[in-house]
């Protein structure tokens, strides 16, 4: 898997970032994008590293640890649903992968992000499809996104527990539209959004 970042870094593009997001198809709570640049060095490669969304929470939660421990910088960044209504999603996208990248400590000679490429960053980029499952610094990025959108889905749930984040997470399941059609939206609902646009009672305030 670490065949791109290898291969980049020895044409003299390291330190190779990694970008991914979580939350785009959720109807409800934020969109959290990440950065991710790896060590170079044998002793800190962390194994497992994949697509979040093909691993347990439990594994994610360890390999945010490790990640954590041994990355040579990560940053992430957090889009409230009412700024993902104002700015319209893929405004948002875009916007929250490049912050994270420019919130990185260490500057990247080059930066993947998964599925499409981002502009305005201080390094040339590709955008990799499902870059994910292929580039390490991707993957890890994408563990660090859901980890920690899933957190906040957790923390939100607390304070609306009618609506029932914490299993769903925001994303328009059945039984999350149950709700929605029952309550109408919360605060964390994204009004842009068809099926909670066509919503009528006012939930949670």
């Amino acid at each position: 898997m670490a065949a791109y970042e290898q291969m980049l870094a020895a044409a003299g593009l390291g330190p190779v970032a990694g970008a991914d997001e979580a939350g785009r198809g959720a109807c409800a709570g934020p969109l959290v994008a990440a950065a991710v640049i790896l060590s170079e060095e044998p002793e800190h490669d962390i194994a497992g590293l994949d697509d979040s969304k093909a691993l347990s929470h439990g594994r994610r939660a360890s390999l945010l640890h490790v990640i954590l421990q041994h990355a040579v910088a990560v940053s992430w960044v957090v889009v409230e649903a009412r700024e993902c209504d104002r700015m319209g999603l893929q405004a948002a996208n875009l916007h929250a992968l490049r912050q994270a990248v420019l919130g990185l400590r260490v500057t990247p000679g080059f930066v993947i992000t998964d599925g499409f490429a981002v502009d305005g960053l201080p390094a040339p980029t590709v955008g990799m499809w499902k870059g994910d499952q292929v580039v390490p610094c991707v993957s890890a990025a994408s563990i660090v996104a859901k980890v920690m959108r899933d957190t906040i889905m957790d923390e939100l749930d607390l304070l609306y527990p009618e609506y029932e984040l914490s299993q769903h997470k925001g994303y328009a399941t059945a039984r999350h539209q149950r709700h929605l059609d029952e309550l109408g939206p919360c605060p964390q609902h994204r009004l842009s959004y068809g099926n909670v646009a066509r919503t009528t009672r006012v939930g949670a305030s």
